[in-house]
């Protein structure tokens, strides 16, 4: 996990700052959520892309919601209380070097790469490489897996309400999918061979959709979000199209390449 200790320190630890480290490329980066459907079936990911100056907007929060404490704490094999006291403590106020929502930096084409975390990761832990690229001039879609494979991830599902609600009130909800061990004499490899074949898909899935946003179709983003998406039109360069990741998300990536000829 890359993180920066800061230059100075004030005198209480509640004065202490870590920062992932700044992209080496001539590119300022942003970073916007996607997630399409109301269902488990539908895409999550993390746009990282080369952005225009954002003086305004804040940079993210590495670990954007104490669920994924929840989550690394059950793979790291943690009581939750401790882990979630501990991750809070030592990174609840890291950050990026990239801004939410930041304008999108038009005028070129840029390759595009698909990015696949690894066991008990999530969209945002491989947040350095990520920005990394996208300083360098790349659009990187970091994935978040459903297939239990991640430490924690969800999908905003509609409210069972049994009584009316008023307009400002949101009619969505989280539903928290965590880690899946193996159980009691359950072979590991069937189940990650079933992991594999979906993320696979998930991979597939998210290039599809910033293919279709790059041609200038509407896809409808189930968070909220004021990025705009149709500055993305013809911002792809579809000749150079790679699937990236690490660990697990590395045999995803030969699978992929297996599967998907756009993958180079």
């Amino acid at each position: 996990l890359s993180v920066k200790a800061p230059m100075e320190m004030g005198s209480s630890s509640t004065e202490k700052f870590y920062r992932i480290p700044k992209g080496k490329g001539p590119h300022l980066v942003g970073c916007t959520d996607l997630m399409t459907e109301n269902e488990v079936e539908g895409s999550f990911l993390r746009l990282y892309y080369p952005s225009c100056d954002a003086t305004d907007n804040e940079e993210a929060l590495w670990i954007p919601d104490k669920e994924y404490y929840q989550g690394l704490s059950d793979f790291l094999n943690m009581y939750r209380v401790v882990g979630e006291r501990l991750f809070q403590y030592y990174v609840g106020s890291v950050t990026c070097p990239a801004k939410s929502n930041a304008a999108f930096k038009l005028g070129e084409k840029y390759p595009l790469l698909v990015f696949s975390h690894g066991l008990g990761a999530f969209r945002t832990i491989y947040s350095a490489i990520c920005i990394e690229m996208a300083s360098q001039g790349f659009i990187v879609a970091a994935v978040e897996h459903r297939d239990e494979s991640a430490s924690a991830t969800y999908y905003c599902k509609k409210k069972s309400v049994s009584e009316p609600q008023e307009e400002s009130t949101s009619n969505m909800e989280k539903e928290w999918i965590y880690y899946r061990k193996l159980k009691t004499g359950e072979e590991e490899r069937w189940l990650r061979h079933k992991q594999v074949q979906q993320r696979v898909q998930e991979c597939i899935k998210a290039l599809n959709l910033i293919l279709k946003i790059n041609s200038g179709e509407e896809v409808m983003n189930v968070l909220n979000s004021n990025f705009d998406w149709n500055s993305l039109k013809d911002s792809v360069d579809t000749s150079r199209i790679a699937v990236m990741g690490h660990s697990f998300g590395g045999a995803t990536v030969i699978e992929s390449l297996s599967k998907e000829i756009r993958f180079r």
